[in-house]
């Protein structure tokens, strides 16, 4: 049984889907290399019980930067309550980043062992007593190299697994395995492409998300009603926007996080222009506080509701809202908050996004453009 439902309401249903299935079976039947990574099967390159007896009880900093990091400030954060070791997470180069006085274990992760503000964020955060763990490629680079000079362990980042796939390999997985949970849980490929139901879910929405694209609606905005859920979408904006931004094609992922949004965003998503197609998202998480008390007479209706009751009913309100003005939107509803079903929700994104750029005759896996930026900045140090 599958841990999340995704039902399609608005949702063009009649677009044709054969084309859709045919490139999934092609794809299923190729020796894909990151879809290896989402399998049980996938070994990891590391030897999680003597890592963790070298990190003892010590604070675990992760330095990275895009797929690098975000995957595994997903897990972080959807699963914190699980987890009770405390995680710093360096994303960004910031003008006065906080230099912590304690003994850290430093985890740093870059694919190719040059990203710049990752480096940067090394130079200036790392202490001479702190121990030092790195994920990157075993090949000459500036991170590789200042791995062996600090006589750090090296964890050989696979040159086959780009950032924004890599969250199921070491990258995610080996944070994920020191914040006590199971690399296992997380791989769920195997399972899930045996399903029918999942198959049938995902040639659906690739197909009806083909469409709106043919209709000139290329924004795809997240509705998200759980606010443990930030950093998936996160993760999700550049899964999508880095893999199928290219040749004058692509999705721009918005996210609006909710009921915040209500304020701001929703006349516009409901008035505006109409370019846009929705996912509303939530997970089921009903230890939530109460409204306690008598509260005056107009809102009485409000007494004892969980916030839990409280997001759910402004949630249907608003696809209620949304089915009246024929806006498109697909709903995603999480049972359960663990890691067979977070697994899941990467499974299908990363399937969904590659067959959405085999669709569109985009290699989903590479990003020229920001390989161009990266070597014009480094031009710019050298004038």
């Amino acid at each position: 049984m599958l841990n999340f439902s995704i039902n399609l309401k608005n949702f063009h249903k009649k677009q044709s889907k054969e084309k859709i299935k045919k490139i999934l079976k092609k794809l299923l039947l190729e020796n894909n290399d990151i879809l290896k990574s989402l399998s049980s099967k996938y070994i990891n390159n590391y030897n999680i019980k003597r890592i963790k007896k070298k990190i003892g009880n010590n604070r675990i900093r992760l330095i990275g930067m895009g797929g690098s990091i975000l995957g595994a400030q997903a897990i972080y954060n959807f699963l914190k309550n699980k987890i009770k070791k405390k995680f710093i997470f360096i994303n960004n180069l910031e003008i006065n980043q906080r230099i912590e006085k304690e003994k850290l274990i430093n985890l740093i992760i870059s694919k190719s062992g040059n990203t710049l503000e990752t480096i940067s964020n090394a130079n200036i955060l790392i202490k001479k007593k702190d121990k030092n763990i790195f994920i990157t490629e075993k090949k000459n680079s500036y991170l590789f190299n200042l791995a062996q000079k600090l006589k750090a362990e090296i964890i050989s980042h696979n040159d086959y697994i780009g950032g924004r796939f890599s969250v199921l390999s070491e990258v995610g997985m080996l944070p994920a395995e020191l914040m006590g949970l199971n690399s296992k849980n997380f791989r769920r490929f195997n399972e899930l492409v045996k399903k029918k139901q999942f198959l049938n879910l995902l040639v659906s929405n690739v197909s009806s998300i083909l469409y709106y694209l043919k209709k000139k609606k290329f924004n795809s905005v997240i509705i998200n009603y759980d606010n443990k859920s930030n950093y998936l979408f996160q993760w999700y904006q550049q899964l999508v926007a880095e893999s199928l931004g290219k040749k004058g094609k692509g999705i721009l992922p918005i996210i609006s996080n909710m009921p915040k949004d209500n304020h701001s965003l929703m006349q516009l998503y409901l008035e505006g222009q109409k370019n846009n197609f929705f996912t509303f998202f939530y997970c089921e998480d009903k230890n939530s506080h109460k409204l306690k008390g008598k509260l005056l007479h107009s809102h009485r209706y409000l007494e004892n509701k969980s916030i839990h009751e409280i997001l759910l009913k402004q949630k249907k309100a608003t696809e209620n809202v949304f089915i009246k003005k024929k806006i498109p939107f697909r709903s995603i509803d999480l049972k359960k908050r663990n890691e067979k079903t977070l697994g899941e929700i990467f499974c299908y994104f990363i399937l969904e996004t590659i067959l959405l750029g085999q669709a569109l005759n985009v290699n989903p896996y590479d990003q020229p453009s920001v390989e161009l930026i990266k070597k014009e900045t480094k031009k710019l140090f050298f004038k």
